[in-house]
């Protein structure tokens, strides 16, 4: 599991037990790790994190979790399968890195065909990389309109909004690839940035080095 997973879940649901069926998701490290596989780290399953909520604030909630699912997790998937330069530099060696040779390229080739079917499916699959990125934009913007100025998107407490939201833009903003305008679209909101900050700082920068500068 990584630091910031590890930190992050464990010290916002310390003030009370654990159900049964929680778990976190476990990833490879390095250069095994994938954009979206590194974001779906960075969250917890069974756990509730937004007890707190009238009913219609978290109606509201879910509606930006469908928007972070919909814009950016289809977006990593788009660049790390679609984006021919991000595929032969990063993504099939990474993918193939655990299984042995022919298997590794088998599973690669799948893995990418299926992707580009879905893609095909949900209206992305003629898209560019620049239409894609400036859907990551638009996502951002909504994103930090909804911030504003508050610490988090529903004022004080952090929420899986919150745990989703970051797992992903922190991915973004730390995740080397074959340039910098994915992590670049994230870095012209200030209050996102900012956001990712404050959780990096308080929830797991104690233990070591934070990655955000």
């Amino acid at each position: 599991m990584s630091l910031v997973a590890e930190a992050f879940v464990s010290q916002i649901a310390a003030a009370e037990p654990w159900p049964e069926n929680a778990t976190l998701y476990q990833q490879l490290k390095g250069e095994q790790i994938l954009l979206s596989d590194n974001a779906a780290s960075l969250a917890v399953q069974g756990h509730s994190l937004s007890d707190g909520l009238e009913e219609v604030q978290k109606a509201e909630m879910k509606a930006y979790m469908e928007l972070v699912n919909n814009m950016l997790l289809t977006a990593e998937l788009y660049l790390q399968w679609c984006d021919e330069a991000t595929v032969g530099e990063i993504t099939h060696a990474r993918y193939g890195s655990p299984y042995p040779w022919p298997l590794n390229h088998i599973l690669a080739y799948q893995k990418q065909w299926e992707v580009k079917r879905k893609m095909k499916a949900i209206g992305w699959g003629k898209k560019t990389l620049d239409q894609v990125l400036e859907d990551v934009d638009q996502c951002c913007q909504a994103l930090s309109q909804r911030l504003g100025t508050q610490p988090y998107f529903f004022n004080k407490q952090p929420t899986e909004l919150d745990a989703l939201v970051f797992g992903h833009l922190y991915t973004i903003l730390t995740t080397q690839l074959t340039n910098d305008e994915l992590s670049e679209k994230v870095k012209n909101y200030s209050n996102l940035l900012a956001f990712c900050r404050r959780i990096e700082q308080h929830y797991f920068e104690d233990r070591g080095k934070g990655r955000l500068s």
